[in-house]
Formats: C-alpha cells, structure tokens, sequence
C-alpha cells in the first residue's frame, strides 16, 4: 500500500517545447481537456514568436508525452495542473508570463494567475468560463453538441479507427460557422496526436477531474484580462465570455465573429494580434 502511495505521489513528467528568443516577454500556451499541445498549431506558435514573444506549449498530464495514468482512475485533481502550468515556466526559467488558456485550459489559467499573480503578467482566456461565478443564467451547451458528446460513451477509446473518426465529428462540431472544416487537416492532426500520445484513453481522465484547490473567484484577479471568444461557440456560448470580461475591472472582449470553441486559421490573424498586442 504504502509503494502505490509513493507511486502516486511521485511528479509527473511534463513534456514542454518553445519558441523564439528567450529573451523576449514570455507567452505560457494551456490547452483544454483531451487536448495535447499539438491543439496549439506549431505554425501559430511561430506566428507568435515572430510577434516578439518567446513562447512556451506543453502537453497537459495523460496527453500527449506527458505522464499517463490508468483510465477511469486519475490520481490527480485540477489543482495538480494548475502546479504542471508552474513548473513549466520553472523549467523554463521563466520568472513571469503572458498566461493564456483555452476551454479546460481557460479555467487551469485562471487559477494559475489567482493562486501565482507574481508568475503571470497578464491573462487570456479563451473559449472558456469565468471561475466563481454563477453561470446558472447563462445558455449551455448547445442540444446538438450534447447529443454528439453522448456517442462518445460508445466509443471503444483502445480502437485507434473509432477514436479518430469520433475526435474528428467533435473538432466538426464545434468548428466555426463562418470558415469552412477541413476534414483532412484536422484528421491528419488527430492521427499525429494518437499516434504521439499512444492513444487517447488516459486523456478521458480530464472529465473526471474534481477541485482539489480552495474556491477561487475571477473577481479576485490582479493582472491585466483579455478574453477571446467565438460568437457562435456551442460549449460555452459567447455570453460565457461576456460575464468573464464584466466580471473584471478593466477586462477585455474580442469577439471572434462566427467563432466556434477552435483556433481556426481564418482566424489566427485576428487571435494572434490581440494575444501580441495584450501582453
């Protein structure tokens, strides 16, 4: 018993890539659930870099070439990722950072700069929610997009063919409603991050996940907040984003017009100069 506890105990490997110069104001890339860091394109990335940024990705825990942990049983809690977020500007040895979050990641962002204000030198959440407030008065989720969520309970996670066709019908059915899906660019990434990640079954974790932290509130932040949000995104529609920019003095909205809880590339222009030009 007391060898499963140690086991358990034991720091993760957090596997992390960067760009640029060192030297230039650090940006921190934390991507949602399920997603390793190839969610953050190696093109965006350099995109960003170019803007006089050095900036950091990394595969969240049981994604990717981080650690994994048995599916169905995560021995971790939420609070053990906003610490990965930490550590991966301790191994960069970056003193403070633009922090910015997506979906899932929005949320571990979020934390990291109320729970670490000294690391974060501002912060951007995207396609996500605002943390200790009451959302209860806000749409959901769309029907459609429950519906398909429901299929992934029939979805064998060992069978490499069934998971990338389901991932693929998820990227679609949160894509935009203004740009067109490319089926075979998604697919293609979806293919390199199962193979890389050695399937995605671990990753199913993140839905598993409980607050192992005390109870934060956005309306706490002290750093700089920009919110970048999709008007048409089926998780968190956009009024998710409008309470989180409200919810601070100071916060700031940029609508993606048509936007839907993705990066699209017709997009990144518009992403890419906000994230630049913020922190």
């Amino acid at each position: 018993m007391e060898e499963g506890r140690i086991a358990v105990l034991r720091r993760p490997e957090i596997h992390s890539e960067s760009f640029g110069d060192p030297a230039d104001p650090a940006i921190l890339l934390i991507m949602g659930a399920m997603a390793s860091m190839l969610w953050w394109p190696e093109a965006f990335c350099r995109a960003l870099a170019e803007r006089g940024r050095f900036v950091i990705r990394y595969d969240n825990r049981d994604t990717g070439l981080s650690t994994k942990y048995t599916p169905g049983a995560p021995p971790y809690g939420f609070e053990d990722m906003v610490d990965d977020a930490v550590r991966v500007l301790d191994d960069h040895n970056i003193a403070k950072a633009q922090v910015v979050g997506m979906s899932m990641g929005g949320m571990i962002a979020q934390i990291v700069a109320l729970k670490c204000p000294e690391r974060v030198s501002a912060l951007t959440v995207i396609s996500s929610s605002p943390l200790g407030v009451d959302t209860s008065g806000l749409p959901g989720t769309s029907e459609a997009y429950r519906e398909h969520s429901a299929e992934g309970a029939d979805v064998d996670w060992s069978n490499r063919q069934q998971v990338i066709d389901f991932m693929v019908r998820d990227a679609r059915a949160i894509a935009s409603t203004l740009h067109s899906f490319d089926s075979e660019r998604t697919r293609a990434m979806i293919e390199e991050d199962y193979d890389r990640s050695g399937g995605l079954a671990s990753a199913t974790n993140h839905f598993l996940l409980k607050s192992s932290g005390p109870e934060r509130r956005i309306r706490d932040l002290t750093v700089p907040l920009l919110v970048i949000h999709g008007t048409t995104d089926p998780l968190f529609p956009i009024e998710h984003g409008e309470a989180l920019a409200a919810a601070v003095a100071g916060g700031r909205l940029v609508r993606i017009e048509g936007g839907g809880h993705e990066l699209h590339r017709n997009d990144w222009p518009q992403i890419l100069e906000a994230i630049a030009a913020f922190g």
